[in-house]
Order: structure tokens, then C-alpha cells, then sequence
């Protein structure tokens, strides 16, 4: 026995509306829920409540198509207003005349971009880039490098102690000593890096900034090759016509030691306010290399030299694009990071 063919016809029919469902909107939604699932006159429903008047076979084919049927269509109709809601949900707070949310562009950040040109610029030397622990022994940070423990910079109040003989590194030289304890001569090398001390937070100064240090040992390496080296950079990183400028100073770790100068690029040397009206602005500390350096890092002082320098890209960067305050640069604050997306 085969059932009807006017109710097989209805329910191909209804199982058509599943389709249209996907794409309805709410109003046709709820016109779709009452013509097929409504209560009193839907069409499924009507043919549910005919099911008792039909011998046991048709009942039972009948009636298990239409349950089939309805349970779709229910289930394509929760799932239709569930996308609907989300729709509303990310339109409803929407206001069509505010301007477009701005999205930010990621780029390097200025210290970083300047330490990246740095070392490029000694790369073309021969120096290759190295980088070591920030948690360090007294023994690299100070004594290695001729600077004995009774040093004012070994004191509580400019170093960041970790616990007996353990410290934050103070500069990026240990890694120099390192290099040396590892490596014979001939040996050119510059190492960028993070150190830390005991520094108020103001306009110049930072308990945590960049810093680079740079070293070369070799066989007859002499002052003149230091103050080549340390021209050919600022010209390569500055302009050609940068003026330099060496002045004797003292470094428990260089003798002799110099502080290497640049010519204001706010004023070109005739006197402004950001180098406090002498036209010059110091960049650098450096000289040749202390020959008891040499004698605690295993190298032999009598058969090579070598010159030693460092400065702080976070104040070269503040030079080179006249920021008066080095809070500046660590306040991630995108409407100043901005100016430095190319």
C-alpha cells in the first residue's frame, strides 16, 4: 500500500521551504513558521493530525517523513535567526557618520631602526654583530674590564644587583671580554643591546636603555685607525660634511681615552639651545683598548691593540630626529611612533 499522492505532492512542497529558509529575512522568517509549523493551520501540522485516519502502513511512511521534514526545517530556522541576531549585534552600535577607525601600520621603532643602521654601517668595516647575557658576573662587568669592585660604578646606587656577584649588566662591554676569552685576534666586532642603572626616569635619562659597543684587536691597529673608523661612521651615519670632534677624557678601560663629539644638526655648529649653545653634542666614549684588558681576557698586550667604543642609540636617535624628550621613545604613544612609518 503506497501513500496518497496529493500528500507525498504537499510534503515535497514543504521540503522545499528548508531551502528558502538559509536566505530568508526576518519577516519572511515568520511568515515561513506559520504557513508550514503553525499551530492551528500550518500545512505540516495539518498533515501530522491527519496521520490517525490513514491505515497503519501509510501512517507509519507518512509520518516519518513529515517528522524528518519538520525536524529540518526547525533546525534550519534556529540556525538562520541565530546569524540574523549576530547581524544585529554588529550593526547596532554603529554610527554611520563617524569617520572610519584608523589602522595602524607596524613599522620598527626609531632606537631600534637607528641600532639596525649602526651596525650596517660597521658591518662595511668588517665588524660583525654579537650579543651577549644581560644578566651578568661582576667579574666581566668590572674587574675584566679593569674597573676594580671599589669603583664608584660598582656601587648599590648605580647598579641593579641580582644577589651576590650577580648583577644586570651595566653596558654591553662584558661581551667584548667574553669575545676575547673565546676568540684570538684578529677580532671586530659590535654588540647592541639592553642595559641597565640606576637612572631617574626624566627627559634625558633611563634606568633601561639601548647601547652599542664596538671593539677591534689586531696586529698594529693604532689611534689613527680608531679615529679613521669613528669619522668613517659619523659621515656614513650623519652627512659627509658632519665636523668631529675627539677630546681627552678617562676610561678605566682605554688609555688613551677620548670623547668623540658631532657637530650640532640643530644648529650646524653655531650654537642652539639642544647643545647647550657650544655647537657640539657628545656621542660617544672611546679609545684604545687598556692593555690590562688584554692581559685578563688571555690576550698577549705586547703583540696587539685595539680601540673600544660606545654610545646610546636612544640619544643619537633623539639627535638625529630632534626629540627633546627620551620619555618619548618608551610611552608606545602611536601619535608619535607615527611619524617614524615610512
Amino acid at each position: 500500500m503506497t501513500t496518497p499522492p496529493h500528500a507525498q505532492e504537499e510534503l515535497d512542497l514543504i521540503a522545499q521551504t528548508v531551502d528558502r529558509v538559509s536566505t530568508a529575512d526576518a519577516a519572511v522568517l515568520a511568515e515561513l513558521r506559520t504557513e508550514v509549523l503553525g499551530r492551528k493551520a500550518g500545512k505540516l501540522t495539518l498533515i501530522l493530525r491527519s496521520l490517525g485516519s490513514l491505515p497503519p502502513e501509510q501512517r507509519r511512511l507518512l509520518g516519518a517523513r513529515a517528522n524528518q521534514i519538520k525536524q529540518a526545517l526547525e533546525t534550519a530556522i534556529a540556525e538562520r535567526e541565530r546569524v540574523l541576531q549576530d547581524d544585529t549585534r554588529r550593526t547596532v552600535d554603529v554610527d554611520g557618520t563617524m569617520p572610519a577607525r584608523h589602522a595602524w601600520r607596524g613599522a620598527r621603532h626609531p632606537v631600534l631602526a637607528v641600532v639596525d643602521e649602526i651596525c650596517e654601517i660597521f658591518k662595511e668595516l668588517g665588524f660583525t654583530r654579537v650579543s651577549g647575557p644581560e644578566a651578568e658576573t661582576e667579574d666581566y662587568n668590572f674587574t675584566k674590564l679593569n674597573m676594580p669592585l671599589d669603583h664608584p660604578a660598582a656601587d648599590e646606587h648605580d647598579t641593579f644587583y641580582l644577589g651576590p656577584g650577580a648583577l644586570l649588566r651595566t653596558h654591553t662591554s662584558p661581551v667584548q671580554a667574553r669575545v676575547m676569552e673565546q676568540y684570538q685576534p684578529p677580532i671586530r666586532i659590535v654588540v647592541p643591546g639592553r642595559v641597565y642603572r640606576r637612572d631617574a626616569f626624566d627627559p634625558s635619562h633611563s634606568p633601561v636603555f639601548e647601547q652599542i659597543e664596538g671593539l677591534a684587536v689586531d696586529e698594529g691597529i693604532s689611534f689613527v685607525d680608531f679615529k679613521a673608523g669613528i669619522d668613517y661612521f659619523v659621515k656614513r651615519f650623519f652627512s659627509p660634511d658632519t665636523v668631529v670632534r675627539f677630546r681627552p677624557s678617562f676610561f678605566p678601560f682605554t688609555e688613551p681615552s677620548a670623547e668623540v663629539d658631532v657637530q650640532c644638526q640643530m644648529c650646524k655648529g653655531s650654537g642652539c639651545a639642544t647643545c647647550k649653545q657650544t655647537g657640539y653634542l657628545e656621542i660617544m666614549g672611546a679609545g684604545m683598548v687598556h692593555p690590562a684588558v688584554f692581559e685578563n681576557c688571555g690576550i698577549d698586550p705586547e703583540r696587539y691593540t685595539g680601540y673600544a667604543f660606545g654610545m646610546g642609540p636612544d640619544r643619537i636617535t633623539m639627535l638625529r630626529h630632534g626629540i627633546p624628550d627620551i620619555r618619548l621613545l618608551f610611552e608606545n604613544d602611536m601619535r608619535f611612533l607615527s611619524q617614524f612609518v615610512s
